[in-house]
């Protein structure tokens, strides 16, 4: 599938040790807004005791998207997302602002 390459506008941090991916954005009080989480490895979340919504990419090793869920509630959870290798975790209202969709490529 052909995509886009999308620059986000946004500070992306990376979550790539035991703790980082463990913690991610549980602790936040308020919801993100200038800034995102890419959750590397990683190819399902989560979003028990969170306390926002988030919309989450997941890409593969080359930073191509395989999956987009746009507003992921707290409570709900992703199951594995076949040949995703990492998260990226981004304010409510990206997917659309940005027009990510599957077969874009994410410049990080």
């Amino acid at each position: 599938m052909l995509g886009k390459e999308v620059h986000l506008p946004l500070t992306i941090h990376r979550a790539d040790t035991s703790w980082k991916r463990l913690k991610g954005l549980l602790f936040y009080k308020e919801p993100i807004k200038e800034e995102g989480l890419l959750i590397t490895p990683c190819n399902s979340i989560h979003m028990f005791f969170m306390r926002f919504s988030i919309d989450v990419v997941f890409l593969d090793q080359a930073n191509k998207v395989v999956k987009v869920v746009s507003s992921l509630q707290p409570w709900k959870m992703i199951p594995p997302v076949r040949n995703a290798y990492t998260t990226l975790e981004l304010p409510t209202g990206t997917i659309v602002k940005q027009h990510i969709s599957v077969g874009d490529t994410i410049s990080l």
